[in-house]
C-alpha cells in the first residue's frame, strides 16, 4: 500500500505516513491495559505506613488555648454512645506513633501546580462522569467480592427521592456536618439510604413503596429520638404523609388508623410489613442498613454546587446487628485499648472493606491519576475508620441521617437552598454561629480566609450577619457555607493537583496554602482550652428543627 502511494508522488507518501500513524495509535490503544479499579489497591496489598491513619488531620490543630474545633466530634457520650471523649478537648493524648503528624500534604505548597490549570480545564474536568465507568468496570470483573455500585444516577430520582432504577436507594436531604464538610472548604456531598428487602415489602411479601415509606419514617423517628426520653408523648417527629391503615399501627397515637398522618408520637415496638418482627430501638440501625455517600467537587455553576465528578464514593453496610449490651461493651473495650496505648486494628481487606467494632463494613473508592474511581488501598481505607469508629458525637457510628430535614422535605436529593441554620439540640444559638464562636474561623485550621473576611471583619465575629441565615432571617445556609466562584475554582484546582500526585496516604485535605495553625509534631499535654474555660460537652448531631 505504501509503495502504491509513493509511485503516485509526494502527496501519496504523505497520506501513507498518516495512515501508518493512525494504525500505530490504534495498536497502542489495543495494547493498553483495561481500566481495572482494583489494580492499585491489590498492588499495594496490606501495606500500611501510618498505623495511626484513623486520626484525622484536624486533630493536629493548634488551639492556642483559644480556638476549639474539637468539641464538634469529642463530646459527652449520648445514649448508647458511651464514648465520652470530651477530655480530648483539654489534652493531646496520642500514641507514640500519633505524635508525628503523618498528614504531610497539609504542608505542601501546590501553588505552581494550581497555576498551570486553567479555569476551562478544571471546569471541564469536574463535569465529567467518573461514576458510570466504575460501575461498568466492576460489573465485568470476576471474583470481586466487594460492593459494586448499583445506583443508577443517570436515571435519577423521583419527586419523593426514590431512585428510579428500582434499586431501593433513597436520597436524603440533610444539614452537612461542621467545618470540613461545607462547600466553602472544598467539597460537596450527597447521601443515600437503603433498608433490607424485608423492610420494603408488605406482610404478604409483596414489594410495597408505602410500607417502605412507613419503615423509613419509623427509622427516622428512632434515630432522631432523644435517647434519654422514655415518655412516648415527648418522642415526636414530623414525617412524610403516611397511611396508618397499611401498617395497622396507630403511629400518631390518636386512637384511629388514618389515611394520612404527618407526625409520629412515640415509637412502635416493631417495624411493619415484612419487617414486622424487627424490634425498633432508639439510635440504632437495623442489621442490613446501607448508606452510599459520594464526595464531589464544587461546581460554581450548579445551583446545588454538586459537580458531576466524584472525588470519592463511600459505602457502608451494617453486616452485624447490635444490642445495648454489645454496644456498651465495645465502648468499654475501646477505653481499655486507649489506656494501654494499643494501636487500632480492623478486620478486612480492600476487596471487601474494613469492619469496625460495631458491625459496620466500610468500603471506599477514590480517584486515580487520570480521574477514574479506583478502590482505595488498605491504608486509604484505614483513614475512614477514625470518624466511623469511636467518636463521642456519632449516632451508631454515622453522621448524616440524624441530621435529615424532617418530613417530606428531607426525602429528596441534597440541596442546601432554603435550609436554615438551626441549633443543635439543647443549644440556644444557631449551629454555624456556635461553630464560628468556638472555632474562631470557618474551618478547623482557621485557614479559610474568605470566611474570615466575610464574617470576622477585623477578626471579630459579626454575629448579626451570621444570624441572617437562622430562622426568621432573610438568608439560608448557602449564605454561610458557599464559596465564591474564585475560591471554588481554586479549591477544585488544588485537589486536582493532589489527585495527579496520588499521595492520599499523606492527606486528602483541600487547602489553598499550607495552614499556619497545625502541629507537625507534638507532645502529649494540655491544649490550654481548659485553663481558658473553653471546654464544651454539649456537641450533638441532633438538631432542633
Amino acid at each position: 500500500m505504501v509503495r502504491l502511494f509513493v509511485k503516485r508522488g509526494a502527496r501519496g507518501a504523505v497520506i501513507a505516513l498518516a495512515l501508518l500513524a493512525v494504525l500505530a495509535a490504534v495498536a497502542l490503544v489495543w495494547r493498553r491495559p483495561a481500566y481495572d479499579p482494583l489494580a492499585q489497591a491489590r498492588a499495594a496489598g496490606m501495606r500500611i505506613e501510618n498505623r495511626e491513619a484513623p486520626i484525622p488531620s484536624m486533630c493536629y490543630t493548634k488551639t492556642d488555648g483559644v480556638a476549639n474545633p474539637c468539641w464538634t466530634c469529642h463530646t459527652g457520650g449520648v445514649g448508647l454512645n458511651g464514648m465520652d471523649d470530651a477530655s480530648l478537648q483539654s489534652e493531646y493524648a496520642f500514641s507514640d506513633v500519633g505524635m508525628t503528624n503523618h498528614w504531610t500534604n497539609l504542608f505542601a505548597d501546590r501553588s505552581a501546580a494550581v497555576a498551570r490549570i486553567s479555569d476551562e480545564e478544571v471546569l471541564a474536568y469536574i463535569r465529567e462522569d467518573n461514576y458510570t465507568p466504575l460501575r461498568e468496570a466492576l460489573e465485568g470483573l470476576e471474583g470481586y467480592p466487594g460492593y459494586t455500585p448499583d445506583l443508577d444516577f443517570a436515571k435519577g430520582f423521583d419527586e419523593d427521592g426514590f431512585a428510579r432504577d428500582g434499586s431501593g436507594w433513597r436520597a436524603l436531604r440533610y444539614k452537612p456536618f461542621l467545618g470540613t464538610f461545607w462547600p466553602t472548604n472544598g467539597s460537596t456531598d450527597d447521601v443515600f439510604i437503603r433498608l433490607p428487602p424485608a423492610f420494603r415489602r408488605d406482610a404478604a411479601g409483596r414489594p410495597s413503596r408505602d410500607v417502605y415509606r412507613i419503615n423509613l419514617s419509623i427509622l427516622e423517628a428512632a434515630m432522631t429520638a432523644e435517647p434519654t426520653e422514655s415518655r412516648p408523648e415527648k418522642l415526636r417527629r414530623t414525617v412524610e404523609p403516611l397511611d396508618e391503615r397499611l401498617a395497622g399501627v396507630d403511629l400518631n397515637r390518636d386512637g384511629l388508623l388514618s389515611a394520612e398522618v404527618m407526625e409520629l408520637i412515640g415509637l412502635p415496638a416493631t417495624y411493619v410489613g415484612g419487617a414486622g418482627k424487627e424490634p425498633v430501638a432508639t439510635n440504632v440501625y437495623p442489621g442490613g442498613t446501607e448508606f452510599l455517600h459520594s464526595v464531589r467537587y464544587v461546581d460554581p455553576d450548579e445551583p446545588t454546587l454538586l459537580a458531576t465528578r466524584m472525588k470519592e464514593l463511600r459505602y457502608m453496610r451494617k453486616v452485624q446487628g447490635s444490642d445495648t449490651w454489645r454496644t456498651l461493651n465495645v465502648y468499654e473495650q475501646e477505653k481499655d485499648k486507649k489506656m494501654r496505648g494499643l494501636l487500632p486494628v480492623y478486620a478486612g481487606t480492600p476487596d471487601v472493606g474494613l469492619l469496625n467494632d460495631f458491625g459496620w463494613q466500610l468500603q471506599g473508592f477514590i480517584e486515580d491519576a487520570e480521574g477514574r474511581l479506583r478502590l482505595q488501598t488498605m491504608e486509604e481505607h484505614l483513614h475512614c475508620m477514625g470518624c466511623h469508629g469511636n467518636l463521642g458525637v456519632t449516632v451508631d457510628q454515622t453522621f448524616a441521617f440524624v441530621r435529615k430535614v424532617p418530613g417530606r422535605e428531607g426525602w429528596r436529593y441534597q440541596d442546601l437552598r432554603g435550609m436554615k441554620d438551626v441549633p443543635q439540640r439543647g443549644h440556644s444559638n444557631p449551629e454555624v454561629l456556635t461553630y464560628f464562636q468556638r472555632v474562631k474561623g470557618g474551618d478547623e485550621f482557621r485557614a479559610n480566609e474568605e470566611i474570615l473576611t466575610r464574617f470576622f471583619p477585623g477578626r471579630v465575629l459579626d454575629e448579626a450577619t451570621v444570624r441572617r441565615a437562622a430562622k426568621g432571617g432573610d438568608k439560608d445556609l448557602t449564605f454561610l457555607v458557599s464559596p465564591s466562584r474564585e475560591r471554588t475554582l481554586a479549591l477544585d484546582k488544588a485537589y486536582l493537583a493532589l489527585v495527579r500526585e496520588q499521595s492520599f496516604i499523606k492527606g486528602r485535605d483541600t487547602l489553598l496554602a499550607p495552614p499556619r495553625n497545625v502541629h507537625q509534631t507534638l507532645e502529649n499535654g494540655s491544649t490550654g482550652l481548659e485553663d481558658a474555660g473553653r471546654i464544651y460537652t454539649d456537641g450533638r448531631l441532633h438538631l432542633d428543627w
